[in-house]
């Protein structure tokens, strides 16, 4: 008897352990998820020349993702993200050098004080595309055509609650350089949501090296207003910034800071060049599974050399399911008369316009059709 009643209490103890587990394997979790973008482009330029291609990432760069959070008890929990970019119409990485180029970072998060993350990170400006304009600033936004401040390496970030509607995002990338080398990348963001509108602002400094031959920051500046109408958004976005400069392929096909890493030299002389881009969107859900969106805007070239541009886009989108989407695009882009802007997507394009005379001072005009799958 006695035997029996030692087996019985060894059976309820190891049925609690083994509870206990199952209760610590719930409180914790890993997803596996990513995107597959893939779209037929078509565009010509005013020059004659014509571009056809079967391209990765008009809405969302093809990844492949994994991220986790664990309860920690308290209101405390653990996050990380990895994810890397890949080229669905060919099977690369997105970028060789590195096993997760978009995002691989670790952090703590609390209720009441918000969310530490160190590590390569999206940043506000990119983070927050989806308040720019209807397609999220991707393929077909004037915004998207400057280019958009995404993702830097030793990135300390601190996203706040949301505390009466507000919500502030503060990040700093640090140098991997000794000591005096101040070239830090800073970015900033404050978010205010209420029932049918949003507003906000977000900024990126990105600091030179000390004894800098140029010594200018190179600055991104981004407001922006959504006015939520019932059956769709009204956007309306303004940028300045300088982060722009000339190479052997057109006008304005370079940047100074990066927009996936890298930081500022201090040896551009165009950081004394700002651009002011101005933007209206909109989108109007006819069906549950359709929608439609138009986009207007004009990048002006403040420092008078005539390089700016002006465009804009309508596109339909028609949801299959939750997962899957297609979507098509027309879209146009007139550059001044020193102006050399490209359309870009989610992904840069591989097969677009090298030839300078095909692309400065040019109109380029382009249609698309895809799919987009999610998962």
């Amino acid at each position: 008897m006695k035997q029996k009643k030692t087996l019985a209490a060894l059976a309820a103890g190891i049925s609690l352990l083994a509870g206990g587990a199952q209760a610590q394997q719930q409180s914790s979790s890993v997803t596996i998820y990513g995107s597959l973008d893939q779209y037929l482009n078509y565009m010509t330029s005013s020059s004659g020349a014509r571009v056809k291609a079967l391209e990765d990432g008009a809405l969302l760069r093809s990844r492949l993702g994994f991220r986790g959070v664990e309860d920690l008890g308290g209101g405390l929990s653990a996050k990380f993200q990895l994810e890397m970019g890949i080229g669905a119409d060919n099977g690369t990485a997105a970028d060789s050098t590195r096993s997760f180029d978009r995002q691989a970072w670790v952090g703590l998060a609390g209720t009441s004080w918000g969310d530490v993350r160190l590590g390569r990170q999206n940043g506000p400006i990119f983070a927050r595309g989806g308040y720019i304009d209807h397609n999220a600033r991707t393929l077909g936004s004037i915004i998207n055509v400057f280019g958009t401040p995404s993702r830097y390496d030793n990135d300390v970030s601190w996203i706040s609650p949301r505390v009466a509607g507000f919500q502030f995002e503060g990040h700093v990338s640090l140098p991997e350089a000794p000591s005096g080398n101040h070239a830090i990348v800073y970015q900033a963001a404050f978010d205010y949501v209420a029932a049918n509108y949003r507003a906000g602002y977000m900024t990126l400094h990105g600091r030179p090296p000390s004894n800098a031959v140029v010594d200018k920051d190179v600055v991104y500046d981004n407001v922006y207003f959504n006015y939520l109408y019932g059956k769709g958004t009204v956007y309306l976005a303004w940028v300045r910034s300088n982060n722009n400069t000339s190479n052997a392929t057109s006008n304005n096909a370079g940047t100074i800071l990066g927009n996936v890493g890298g930081f500022n030299a201090g040896t551009n002389a165009d950081l004394r060049n700002f651009y002011s881009i101005v933007q209206l969107s909109a989108d109007y859900r006819v069906t549950d599974q359709f929608k439609v969106g138009a986009l207007w805007g004009r990048i002006r070239d403040q420092s008078g050399r005539d390089r700016g541009a002006d465009g804009g886009s309508i596109a339909a989108y028609y949801d299959l399911s939750k997962r899957t989407m297609l979507h098509a695009m027309v879209e146009t882009l007139r550059n001044d008369a020193n102006g050399g802007w490209r359309p870009a997507g989610s992904a840069g394009l591989k097969t677009t316009f090298t030839n300078p005379a095909d692309i400065n001072g040019r109109t380029i005009n382009g249609f698309h059709v895809g799919i987009l799958h999610k998962f």
